[in-house]
């Protein structure tokens, strides 16, 4: 390296994005991914120990995946390449190989190469990679934001310990921020720039687990707002909207407004509007509200609201909160929306909420009494001798599957708890259960 290529390398890393300036060097500067760096974990322990194997890194944007390689080049004795995949091709590859094994030749050295988006490789680049990876000459570590096993060549994936990366939690987004504005080496610290905890709140939530996302907000702030009478540069909320061009929306979600938005979408939902409670869905979603809260509160609407009028509905919300969760955002949305316009859409009946709500309070109010012994379990020992079961009809081996029998225990015979309604499907079920009073009145079926 010359003196002009020292220069512009320096001038380059003061003048790098700060989300590149603040990338960690060491293990211990990492935020997040807890899950495979804690100390007690392979990784930390193979990176440590200057011990890796080839590796495959996959997660979202902003996750880590070529902090965690950075990190490696900083801790390794091997010496590390780096590539990234959209604008490489065999020709740098092979160059890449020949630097391999010339450095392990001459000096006995292992290389580490590191392949951004290695995903963006076809099959036959990634073929020519296999031999290298098989025999030692590199160690491979890869980066996707895709699925591996689906993306990469599987003869790589076998040869590769897979390291799943989560999107970073609002807790370790703020501790970012804070560093950043706080770090007069590698971050904002020189420009005495005040972060305010309401301003860091929104941008935490806003970057929806993308560290570089909001390093970028909150650098765009600093270098943009003037600064105030007091010498120092304010990051109000206001300013953190602009820089992340995200409007505002008053929404604590301990507070009153994420208790009064999140009742106006269920009783929308239960009153039949589907735009309402799209609406109130899209606020939510917009605040960065948690998409498993939002699927338990359809999932409760499906069967409090809906019930047996429409005994679909409650399938559909339980799909939609699987489908939701693997999904994540901003597909979910799309999920989420499906359920709540079907459950607005649906027929209503809450008769089977109330039935055990009214069951629930006769066994509460009135002394237990035994389960009629013909319901009884007959299966064990001295059961028979005992009358366990005796006089039992099997439903199936009467007409229309019905045998008329005692089912509610002694002196509870006459209550009824479920009153279904005429609204949809409940129709038919009401319209069965009274055929099976007439079936009692008329004394069939005995």
């Amino acid at each position: 390296m010359d003196l002009f290529d020292y220069m512009r390398e320096q001038n380059q890393e003061k003048e790098s994005p700060l989300a590149s300036r603040m990338r960690p060097v060491t293990l211990d500067e990492v935020v997040g991914q807890r899950h495979i760096i804690g100390k007690d974990k392979l990784l930390y322990r193979a990176i440590q120990a200057d011990k890796l194997s080839s590796v495959i890194f996959y997660g979202p944007p902003g996750t880590g995946k070529t902090t965690l390689a950075r990190v490696i080049a900083n801790t390794t004795s091997a010496r590390f390449l780096q590539l990234n995949a959209t604008s490489s091709g065999k020709k740098e590859m092979e160059e890449m190989i020949s630097q391999a094994k010339n450095n392990y030749g001459m000096y006995g050295k292992k290389t580490i190469l590191f392949i951004d988006e290695i995903h963006r490789f076809h099959k036959g680049q990634q073929d020519y990679l296999l031999p290298f990876v098989e025999d030692g000459t590199v160690i491979l570590i890869g980066a996707t934001t895709e699925n591996p096993y689906f993306e990469v060549n599987g003869a790589l994936l076998s040869r590769s310990v897979i390291f799943e990366l989560h999107t970073l939690s609002k807790d370790d987004i703020l501790i970012l921020l804070h560093r950043a504005v706080s770090d007069t080496e590698k971050g904002l610290g020189s420009y005495r720039a005040a972060l305010e905890e309401e301003a860091a709140q929104f941008l935490a939530d806003a970057a929806n687990g993308d560290a570089r996302t909001a390093l970028t907000a909150i650098e765009l702030g600093v270098l943009t707002t003037e600064r105030s009478a007091d010498g120092w540069i304010h990051i109000t909320l206001d300013v953190a909207s602009e820089c992340i061009q995200k409007r505002v929306i008053r929404y604590d979600k301990s507070g009153d407004n994420h208790y009064d938005t999140v009742s106006a979408f269920i009783k929308s939902m239960r009153g039949s509007d589907p735009d309402a409670a799209v609406y109130y869905l899209a606020r939510m979603l917009y605040a960065g509200e948690d998409i498993r809260f939002i699927a338990r509160r359809i999932m409760i609407c499906a069967a409090e609201d809906v019930g047996n009028a429409d005994p679909q509905a409650l399938q559909v919300a339980v799909a939609a909160s699987l489908a939701a969760e693997r999904l994540g955002m901003p597909e979910a949305q799309i999920v989420l929306s499906q359920a709540v316009t079907y459950v607005a859409g649906a027929p209503k009946s809450n008769a089977a909420c109330e039935a055990v709500f009214h069951a629930m309070e006769a066994v509460r109010t009135v002394k237990t009494p035994p389960v009629p012994a013909h319901l009884m379990d007959a299966h064990y020992k001295s059961s028979a001798k005992l009358g366990r079961g005796s006089g039992y009809k099997y439903a199936h081996a009467y007409p229309d599957h019905y045998a008329a029998q005692q089912y509610l225990p002694t002196g509870l015979e006459d209550m009824v708890f479920y009153h279904p309604t005429e609204n949809g499907y409940e129709k038919q079920i009401s319209a069965y259960l009274a055929q099976i009073r007439e079936w009692k009145k008329d004394g069939l079926h005995d």
